[in-house]
């Protein structure tokens, strides 16, 4: 079974064309489907149209939350509530085509790939939104290793196990491919998808999202590489940061007293700047490695980053 897991928020007008799209190319390569479409908090006709939709289509399933959460949060319910053996992720705005669902398909059961990610090579998009894109990808290439064209694209399959163990939080649903190799799932390749122009509605996306991206890379390349032992950082600048300091004021009163035996005129070590540039750098050596241990005892108690409240379901229990 392939899911398709669809993440919503206020695209009414798009569901229906949508599902049909869906069930045409199910049809047609006699594909054995479950839709899971998640309705992020819409203030639309969203959830009234997936229960129309339902009436037609039993195997959609629909989640409700009780507000607006985020794409990431979407994403981690349809990933948790998926029973397929192929997951694929796709918008709902009908730029992402359906048509790629058995190609997609056969890439992670034939060639044995963890993920594929779509590459939107011909965009429909305004220069204000793909000049920053085309930066943001070179920069997650750059740091993550990960040769993609298109790492923001909506439409990806993956191996089941794959998102049953990628945690999503934040706006970290732009990193799957990251997360996965984070966690061993090195097999990822990319396909080139056709790209839609929107034709219902407008982007959920301001340009907020070209300043969060990017932070929330570095807090990922942060996370991965001492998310489970932070004191490795805090603890190794403190320890460095004291002995400088260390050094520097023992240097001052080995010179002051060397200066006192001899009889030798000497400046007060409480005039000399160097003495407060070793006091400072002394105390937040202190500071870092107290950071370090506060920052092991956090990760160790962390009972999930994930809160997301749904409101209703449907389909699932049937």
């Amino acid at each position: 079974m392939i899911t398709i897991a669809i993440p919503l928020y206020n695209e009414a007008e798009s569901l229906p064309e949508l599902m049909d799209w869906i069930h045409r190319v199910s049809q047609d390569f006699g594909l054995e489907l479950e839709v899971v479409m998640v309705d992020d908090g819409s203030t639309d006709e969203s959830w009234n149209v997936i229960l129309e939709l339902r009436k037609k289509y039993p195997y959609l399933k629909g989640i409700r939350f009780s507000r607006n959460y985020g794409k990431a949060a979407g994403l981690q319910s349809a990933f948790a509530a998926a029973s397929g053996d192929v997951v694929i992720t796709m918008d709902a705005d009908l730029q992402d085509s359906p048509d790629e669902i058995p190609e997609l398909a056969r890439l992670i059961r034939e060639e044995g790939y963890d993920l594929i990610s779509g590459w939107k090579k011909k965009r429909y998009d305004p220069i204000s939104k793909t000049v920053p894109t085309k930066l943001y990808n070179w920069a997650t290439r750059k740091m993550s290793g990960i040769e993609l064209h298109d790492f923001n694209c909506g439409l990806k399959a993956y191996k089941a196990k794959v998102v049953k163990e990628v945690e999503l939080y934040g706006d970290m649903h732009r990193y799957i491919p990251v997360l996965a190799k984070r966690l061993g799932y090195t097999k990822i390749g990319e396909k080139v998808v056709q790209h839609q122009a929107r034709k219902y509605g407008t982007t959920k996306y301001g340009l907020s999202r070209f300043i969060k991206g990017p932070l929330d890379l570095l807090t990922l390349s942060f996370v991965s590489t001492y998310g489970k032992r932070p004191m490795h950082l805090f603890g190794t600048l403190g320890v460095l940061s004291f002995l400088l300091g260390a050094v520097m004021f023992a240097y001052l009163a080995v010179s002051k007293l060397f200066a006192m035996y001899h009889g030798i005129a000497a400046k007060n070590i409480a005039t000399m700047s160097a003495f407060y540039v070793a006091l400072t750098a002394m105390i937040i050596g202190s500071q870092l490695f107290i950071g370090g241990f506060i920052a092991e005892l956090v990760r160790g108690t962390d009972p999930g980053r994930n809160r997301y409240v749904i409101e209703e379901e449907v389909g699932f229990s049937e």
